[in-house]
């Protein structure tokens, strides 16, 4: 059976549950036959950074919400089982033989989510003393201020912002300014 030629498909899955359909058929493909005509079921996911009670916090959202992609082989009852799979609305395309993705397509997503890993690794915003930034979290929200010195490891900033006509010196996290 493994000499069946699988391709890259995509399921679309009600938004959110992109997980429960993900474990749903690692959890088919281990118990029952399925795991000789699918290979592979894949979420693509991006790291997004926000800011919660001045801490910066780390979360991993669907890439690409409402779907699923999953390289398999459609031969016999597989498409039937996939399309009734809990949480799936069926196959992109709408139709009745689901159409595969071509590989540069499939490149194009896995390469766009690879791609974004690496740049939320590279988050350093480069700081120079004598930059203008301005302040964009905190009690001095909307301050601009001057750069007075910068600690890479720890990612602050001290920044000097007039407050009340005299210069009040800042110590801001990277996350906190933006440059002008």
């Amino acid at each position: 059976m493994s000499d069946i030629p699988k391709k890259f498909y995509v399921l679309r899955a009600i938004s959110g549950k992109e997980n429960k359909v993900k474990e749903y058929l690692e959890a088919e493909m281990k118990n029952t036959d399925l795991s000789e005509y699918i290979s592979q079921v894949l979420i693509p996911t991006e790291k997004t950074f926000t800011i919660r009670n001045g801490k910066k916090v780390m979360k991993e959202r669907a890439y690409l919400p409402g779907y699923v992609l999953i390289e398999a082989a459609l031969v016999g009852e597989v498409p039937h089982r996939l399309r009734n799979t809990p949480s799936v609305i069926g196959f992109l395309g709408g139709s009745d033989t689901p159409v595969p993705l071509r590989p540069f397509e499939v490149s194009r997503i896995l390469g766009t989510v690879d791609e974004l890993k690496e740049q939320q690794e590279d988050l350093d915003v480069q700081f120079h003393v004598g930059d203008t930034v301005k302040v964009t979290f905190g009690p001095f929200d909307g301050f601009s201020g001057i750069i007075e010195e910068v600690n890479a490891e720890k990612k602050k900033l001290k920044v000097m912002v007039k407050i009340f006509g005299r210069k009040t010196p800042l110590e801001l996290g990277y996350l906190q300014v933006e440059k002008e």
